[in-house]
């Protein structure tokens, strides 16, 4: 057994990859070891990936203090090496990375809603720094690195012959906004969706809208400029919430009754009675921004009852990853869904902090680390 524990250690791989170390801290590239995939695992060697809200979240603590955290989640990569018993993806697999690897078995998938599977996996065996000291990555996949170890069923398969960086988008933001408005919202041609707060997600519901045919797609922000960029991708009208009450603009541009869909791509109570009043009378309103856990939410139940329609939250965008990624690349490879916008600026691991700092200034919709 000792001599098998040896020869285990001196094939695992040591990598650079992006490590915070405790709660607000500046984040480091570390030497991390990245051992072999078990039964049931992949070995990728990242590509790229997204620079998210979520990977801030994590540095500043608002996820939990499992630290060290090995940060990243939003990638592609290139399968290099499997575990035993993995069939869904080959050596040189170009992948998306995802943080829903269903398990078949659960409540949700024995009733045919894999999309909602309530025991997804992650790779059993730890990444560590060289001393030894285990990882927690982030959202289970920890792709700031040069390799990466996951459960295989968070790899999904994608075409190689378009930009990385873009399709790599789909692992998470740009998926759950696009996923906000099609798979949750279920947005019917003609419809309008009204979609509140246009950062990433945001831009990304209003994508989605545009793709499944809906014809008036308001986009309300208290940046201007965010309403601009919203503009140049997909939405048909604009209001600066700022200057107008956004219930009001909404219905103004729906014939006076409200909107069939609006998303609240923010989280705030503050937002969600905006989308639960510019709605019209059984209208669908859908969360997709995170809220902060101390938030609380007050709605007269005599008006919850009276306008009928439904209230949503959507997890990742209900997505299937296997189901919507290949689908969603195919329409950017058509030319009906225009990833390419959503890339901002491509960095190296070293420019990390830095795009933090523009995410917080929302001067970004994605920085994107190239390795």
């Amino acid at each position: 057994m000792q001599g098998m524990a040896e020869r285990m250690e001196t094939m695992a791989q040591k990598v650079k990859a992006v490590v915070v170390k405790a709660k607000d801290a500046p984040v480091e590239i570390e030497t991390i070891v990245v051992p072999d995939p078990g039964p049931g695992e992949a070995v990728v060697d990242i590509l790229t990936c997204g620079v998210c809200h979520t990977d801030l979240h994590y540095k500043l603590g608002g996820i939990g203090d499992d630290y060290p955290y090995l940060l990243g989640h939003e990638a592609t990569g290139v399968v290099s090496q499997l575990g035993e018993g993995v069939t869904n993806v080959q050596v040189g697999d170009r992948v998306v990375l995802n943080w829903r690897a269903v398990c078949g078995e659960c409540r949700a998938c024995a009733k045919g809603q894999p999309q909602y599977c309530f025991d997804t996996a992650n790779a059993a065996q730890p990444m560590t720094l060289e001393d030894g000291t285990e990882l927690s990555p982030a959202l289970g996949i920890g792709a700031f690195a040069e390799k990466t170890l996951v459960a295989a069923g968070q790899c999904t398969k994608v075409d190689d012959d378009v930009d990385p960086a873009a399709v790599g988008l789909l692992g998470c933001g740009i998926m759950a906004g696009i996923g906000a408005a099609i798979n949750t919202g279920e947005v019917k041609r003609g419809e309008s969706v009204a979609v509140i707060g246009c950062g990433g997600v945001g831009i990304a519901a209003i994508a989605g809208a545009k793709l499944a045919g809906a014809t008036t797609i308001i986009a309300v922000d208290i940046d201007q400029s965010k309403v601009d960029m919203a503009l140049e991708l997909g939405a048909t009208h604009g209001v600066n919430s700022k200057e107008k009450d956004p219930v009001e603009a909404i219905q103004a541009l729906t014939g006076g009754f409200g909107a069939d869909l609006v998303i609240d791509a923010v989280g705030r109570p503050e937002t969600y009675q905006q989308a639960f009043y510019a709605r019209d009378l059984a209208g669908r309103v859908v969360l997709v921004g995170v809220p902060n856990p101390e938030m609380k939410l007050e709605l007269p139940l005599a008006d919850v009852f009276g306008r009928g329609g439904s209230l949503k939250s959507s997890w990742y965008g209900d997505c299937l990853p296997s189901r919507d990624f290949p689908m969603l690349v195919e329409q950017y490879k058509l030319g009906r869904l225009d990833l390419d916008a959503f890339v901002t600026e491509r960095i190296g691991l070293g420019d990390i902090e830095a795009a933090f700092d523009k995410m917080h200034d929302g001067t970004v919709l994605r920085s994107v680390v190239e390795l």
